[in-house]
């Protein structure tokens, strides 16, 4: 059995609410040669996955889709080619059409290898809780990662009502956005209902991610933007806001103005993946001033003509800011260099040159000349 191209089209009402447009049906036509059948998967769970199909959603095993690489394991939000029913008992993934975009982390893990948290997605929403004091470094490390995805991210200040203060309402939009150039900060209240519709006409007609700490409130604006209650919710914890992991996977759903939306459980850790140029999109100010430097390799600590270090000392940009675009860029560059030897070679280059200059200084402090 075969499928021509022209059925796989956008003329699937089904597999059209999951995103399947033109270019899907173009990127699967070797697998509908096969006798193949597209769907999306939007839920994995132990070798096995939920997939939404023009008959509906199936059970699928992905045995022959496990590759060493986490990378390129299933992944909620792919694209994938099934066997038809009635081949196959159980009925099998037999392959994922190439990711348009891919948010990836890294573990926690010690070998820090790279997870892959959504596929194929168009909007991240990063949802940031105002019951509790505002981390903008994470803030930073999740805009990185969302900008190295491909994805267009969006912040959200969820529970806005429990700041009934507007002018101090107004005051945390203003000290998220000087950390987030190009990005919509949103403040949202899943309660009273305050920003919802701009947030639902923001992510219409695309694949968007939730993401954020656990407690941050993901899965009741899951449930709002959805309209029904597709997760389970539990309050966060008073004293620090944390909330209890009640979301353990990864879900797809359909959402009614159009587009489809993963919510993803809460994440502990927020380690960067090879997101160098998410990095250089978030501290773009950086970047632009750096271009401005005497030496094209400046470090921005001692160098002359240093025009970051300039803007610092005039008070343009925050030393906090500085301080958090080195240690992302130091922690990229680790984690990169575990597999690229020329990254190693730098860095091992870098530590040389800083060791001797190290060694000059406290020889010149020690009333000494340096060599």
């Amino acid at each position: 059995m075969s499928f021509p191209l022209s059925s796989l089209s956008s003329s699937s009402s089904s597999l059209d609410a999951h995103g399947w447009d033109s270019g899907w049906a173009s990127a699967f036509a070797p697998y509908a040669a096969q006798g193949l059948v597209p769907g999306r998967v939007i839920r994995v769970d132990r070798g096995q996955c939920d997939v939404a199909t023009d008959e509906g959603v199936i059970r699928a095993d992905t045995a022959f889709v496990t590759p060493h690489d986490p990378l390129r394991v299933v992944c909620t939000g792919d694209w994938a080619a099934v066997d038809p029913e009635g081949v196959s008992d159980p009925r099998y993934v037999r392959a994922c059409l190439p990711r348009r975009t891919a948010f990836a982390r890294s573990t926690s893990s010690k070998r820090s290898e790279g997870q892959i948290l959504a596929a194929n997605v168009d909007h991240a929403v990063i949802t940031v809780s105002l019951a509790v004091e505002l981390d903008l470094g994470r803030i930073e490390r999740f805009l990185a990662l969302a900008w190295e995805s491909g994805a267009q991210p969006t912040i959200v200040l969820s529970k806005a009502d429990l700041v009934p203060d507007p002018v101090g309402l107004s005051y945390l939009v203003e000290d998220v956005e000087t950390v987030a150039p190009g990005v919509q900060v949103l403040p949202l209240s899943s309660t009273t209902g305050e920003g919802l519709d701009v947030l639902a006409a923001t992510v219409a007609g695309g694949t968007t991610v939730l993401l954020g700490v656990s407690g941050a409130g993901k899965s009741t604006l899951a449930n709002a933007l959805v309209g029904e209650n597709v997760m389970d919710v539990q309050a966060a914890r008073d004293v620090d806001g944390k909330g209890r992991h009640t979301t353990t996977t990864r879900n797809l759903f359909v959402l009614p103005g159009g587009g489809v939306l993963i919510d993803t459980p809460g994440l502990r850790g927020v380690g960067l993946w090879d997101a160098e140029t998410g990095v250089g999109q978030v501290f773009s100010e950086i970047e632009e001033l750096a271009g401005n430097c005497r030496f094209h390799d400046c470090s921005h600590e001692s160098e002359p003509g240093c025009a970051v270090a300039a803007a610092i000392e005039e008070g343009s940009l925050p030393v906090r800011r500085l301080e958090s675009y080195q240690k992302l860029i130091r922690e990229n560059r680790r984690i990169v260099a575990k597999t690229d030897a020329r990254v190693r070679a730098e860095m091992l280059k870098d530590w040389k040159r800083m060791g001797r200059e190290g060694r000059t200084a406290m020889e010149i402090k020690r009333g000494g000349r340096g060599r």
